[in-house]
């Protein structure tokens, strides 16, 4: 009895040891090297235009941990974020009432990532075609968004000056 439990745990411990290593080994492999060789700065302008406040806040971490990655990597990034559409809906110190309660964490969520992003050097702006047509009270946006007439001409402008194109929808 002793004898096959002491061969589950050896069996147990070398597929554990066999996938970890295996994972590392492809995580090893994943880089962004060849896409980055040669480039000191980072220039991307996301266009973020989604009807989900569970979305927006996993989105906005992704963007987060790619300034951490690209700035890991020795290349300085230089991020514009520009939201328009719904989204603009989850970007107010004072949500409508069709999100309700249930949307609570991830509303939270989005202004915490808001902050820490502007704290990174991000900038983020919030098109007014938008909240005008959403209803949302320029007055209660996020204190670290921009308010731009259209978010459509910033997205053109940044793309003049050689940002790249990010469209999350």
């Amino acid at each position: 009895m002793i004898r096959s439990a002491a061969k589950i745990v050896m069996m147990v411990l070398f597929v554990f040891f066999t996938i970890t290593t295996g994972m590392d080994a492809w995580a090893a492999q994943a880089t962004d090297a060849a896409a980055l060789k040669g480039v000191k700065q980072g220039k991307g302008i996301f266009l973020i235009s989604l009807d989900n406040p569970q979305k927006t806040a996993q989105y906005l971490k992704i963007i987060e941990g790619t300034h951490q990655s690209m700035a890991a990597q020795k290349v300085r990034p230089d991020f514009v974020i520009v939201f328009v559409g719904p989204t603009v809906r989850f970007l107010t110190t004072k949500p409508d009432d069709e999100l309700g309660a249930k949307q609570q964490e991830s509303l939270a969520s989005i202004a915490a990532t808001v902050k820490r992003l502007k704290n990174m050097g991000v900038k983020m702006e919030i098109c007014q075609i938008a909240t005008n047509f959403f209803k949302v009270s320029n007055d209660s946006l996020l204190p670290e968004l921009k308010l731009v007439n259209n978010g459509f001409i910033s997205l053109i402008g940044y793309q003049a000056k050689g940002f790249g194109l990010v469209p999350v929808f």
